[in-house]
Parts: C-alpha cells; structure tokens; sequence
C-alpha cells in the first residue's frame, strides 16, 4: 500500500519541504491505519522544520506534524479501543521524525489517537487538539482558572490564543487579549475578548492597568517570553499566576527582582500525556464543542500540494486562528 508523506532532508525554510511515496504496510499489533482528511499547523512544526525546536529532526527523510484528523481504515492485533470507520484525530504524542502525521494516510499506535469528539467534521478536528488542550491544560489543569479571574493572552490571534479566549469564557472568566497592532482589534473582540490591547497604541502595563483598575491579570499566558517577560510578570496581580508555553523570541527572558507571583513553564505533552488528563480535556472539549462555546477559527486551508505555501503563510503572523491542510475534498 502506497501513501503519500510529507518529509524533509535539511533544516530551513518552507522550500525544504517535499512530498515523497512510501509502502506503508498494514497495521501491526497495537496500530491503527488512518485515511488523513485535514492536517492541522502549528507554530512548532515550522520551528521543527528549522531547527529551532526543542527536539532536533533526525534527517535525512524526517517526517513532521503533530495533528491529523481522518478517519479508521484497519486496525491492527490487540486494538480495542477503534474500529473501521471511527472518525479520529491525532494527540500529537510522538517524535515527529518517526511518527510525523503530514500525509495522506499514517500508520500509527493507538495510543496516540483520539475519537474526534463533539461531532467534530475533519477540518475542525485538525484546527482542535493541540491548541485547545495546550490552553485548557495551562489555564484549567495547573493555573486553576476561575470564574472572574482575569487572564491576560499574548499572541492572541494564535489558534492557542483564540482557545485560550474561548476557554475563559465557558468558564466565566475575563479575557483580555494582547496583539502586536490595531488591526486585529476588531476580530478579536468579535471572538469574545473583553478587552484587547494593541501594542502599537501605547505601553502594555499602562492599558492593563486601566482597563483592571490598576489590579493586574490573576493569570498571564504567554508562548513569547523573551525581553518582555520582565513586562508581563509585572502585569500579574499579587500572588497571580505567569504561565510561559513557549519561546518565540529565543533571547534571554529577565524577570523582575522583586515580585509576588508564581511562574510556570508549561508543557503539553507532560500534561495530556497523562491518561486521566487526557480524558478530562476530551470531555471538556467534547461539552465546549456541543454546547458552541469552544469553535476552532480557520484562518484560512490549503491542499496538501500546497504545503510549502501553508508554511509559508504560517510564518507570515499575519493569520488569524488555525491554518488547515485538507487533504481530500
């Protein structure tokens, strides 16, 4: 059996990638064989693709991508859990050299498949999992998110960033939203941010303080860090919470040398690797997504011919929500 798969031979830019024929063979024990519909982008793809991730491809031929959405084809020996036919997405729970999900069909471990919840069709399920249990495991499972708590989101515009708004919602928080410029003002209110500050219309602690009466954010979520980590610990209200998911600006991140918060490096996968975890983020995805509070924005899809230029897109910071790889009509 032929299957079509993204993969790369040298660490750069989007023109890296190329789209190559493998056998894949029929699923083994414990593995699943899945027909892709929609792949779902993420920032640390293209960080992957250049080296800059935290884990370094094993090249040549490394395949990449964490999200799929598709649907059951086979199932090997001693799979329980699927059968033919079951609409799945992908958990994002390998190394993606090995077990990279850009393809038109995956032969992977059931393990790291989830029954697509909430009725999900394949475009939304690929734009679903990864942005939306980062936030959720960040702001529900360690930051303790309450009705009320006011939480600041840099990189808003993000697919995290709109969960993250989404997400404090459903659970009557207040988010408000922080952008680089006016321009996203606008959509981002129309997402549901309480508020949003634009950097380019004056200093971020002077309108955080405005629009909280001087008080702060009882959470801070930020994937930048960087310089303006010494800005953002300030925005957090005494005895607050500053949660860092990510290092978009890889310079050095300074804090404040006097303060009264708490300060988390977040990572994903420690927390949905979890089996109970994973089943509470399933279920409250599932709730969100029946009830319409929770809804992946697409910013805008491409075909699978055309990853290059999904990438390309991805690094441009000028989308708004997911950018999805459809791979069938």
């Amino acid at each position: 059996m032929m299957a079509k798969q993204v993969v790369f031979d040298e660490l750069g830019g989007p023109e890296v990638l190329r789209i190559e024929e493998v056998e894949l063979g029929e699923p083994g024990p414990g593995e699943v064989l899945v027909r892709v519909d929609a792949l779902g982008l993420n920032r640390a793809e293209a960080l992957f693709r250049s080296g800059g991730y935290y884990y370094q491809p094993t090249l040549p031929g490394s395949r990449i991508g964490y999200e799929a959405a598709g649907e059951v084809l086979a199932v090997g020996a001693d799979v329980t859990g699927f059968a033919v036919g079951d609409p799945v997405l992908t958990a994002g729970t390998g190394g993606m050299s090995t077990t990279g999900v850009y393809g038109d069909e995956l032969r992977l471990p059931a393990e790291d498949l989830l029954r697509r919840p909430g009725g999900a069709e394949a475009v939304t399920g690929a734009a679903l999992w990864l942005s939306y249990s980062t936030a959720y495991g960040a702001l529900v499972e360690k930051g303790g998110l309450r009705p009320g708590d006011t939480v600041l989101i840099t990189a808003a515009s993000s697919s995290v960033g709109v969960a993250a708004i989404q997400i404090a919602n459903h659970l009557g928080a207040i988010p408000i939203a922080v952008t680089r410029g006016a321009a996203k003002r606008e959509r981002l209110s129309r997402l549901g941010a309480a508020h949003v500050i634009a950097l380019d219309e004056g200093e971020l602690l002077e309108q955080l303080a405005e629009v909280t009466g001087g008080r702060g954010a009882e959470i801070v979520f930020d994937p930048v860090a960087g310089p303006g980590l010494s800005d953002l610990a300030r925005a957090v209200a005494p005895g607050g919470l500053l949660i860092v998911y990510g290092w978009l600006d890889p310079r050095p991140a300074p804090l404040p040398l006097n303060w009264t918060l708490r300060v988390l490096g977040y990572g994903n996968l420690q927390v949905t690797g979890d089996p109970e975890v994973r089943r509470r983020t399933w279920h409250f995805l599932d709730a969100g997504l029946r009830a319409g509070t929770l809804a992946p924005l697409i910013d805008r899809t491409f075909d699978l011919e055309e990853i290059v230029a999904a990438h390309r897109h991805l690094e441009s910071n000028s989308q708004v929500g997911k950018i999805v790889v459809t791979v069938r009509p």
